[in-house]
Formats: C-alpha cells, sequence, structure tokens
C-alpha cells in the first residue's frame, strides 16, 4: 500500500531519498506526520538514537528539516560501513 505524501514538496524528497536507502516511513498519529526507521538497527550503530527519525507536519522551516531527515539518513554508520565494504570487495 503506497503511503502518503507529505504536503512539503522538499520533505516529500527528503522523505523519498530515506526510503530509496532502505528506510522504512510509518505514518504517526499525534505531533508526527511520521517516522522513519533505519534499516540495519543494528546493536554496533551508533544509529541506537538515531534509527527512529520523527517527520514533522508542519516545521518551522521546511528546508532545514529535510536536510536533517537527509543527515540521518546519511549519518547511519553501518550504512557508511556497508559501502565500505563493498567498494573494498
Amino acid at each position: 500500500m503506497a503511503r502518503a505524501s507529505h504536503p512539503n514538496k522538499e520533505i516529500e524528497a527528503a522523505l523519498r531519498y530515506a526510503q530509496s536507502n532502505g528506510w522504512r516511513i510509518k505514518a504517526a498519529s499525534g505531533h508526527a506526520w511520521g517516522r522513519i526507521y533505519c534499516p540495519y538497527n543494528d546493536n554496533e550503530c551508533r544509529c541506537g538514537e538515531f534509527c527512529i527519525a520523527s517527520i514533522w507536519s508542519t516545521p518551522k522551516n521546511p528546508m532545514a528539516h529535510a536536510r536533517a531527515i537527509r543527515r540521518v539518513v546519511d549519518n547511519c554508520t553501518t550504512h557508511q560501513k556497508r559501502g565500505s565494504d563493498q567498494e573494498d570487495a
């Protein structure tokens, strides 16, 4: 089933970037529009506290929020480690 699109185009683009890197997006109830979940979620990853990130529906600065989403995805240490392992092989 397709997920609902975020109303802000920059944040929606960041969510699509997260999905393309294996992150799962789940709709939330309450203040957050949804959450993104790391595909690895292992104990060695510094993502321990960053494996879940909230997506706000109406952030004060949508472009900064979109950059923050991309930064969370890009800074996943397990993803970086696996990427460097594949390059070495």
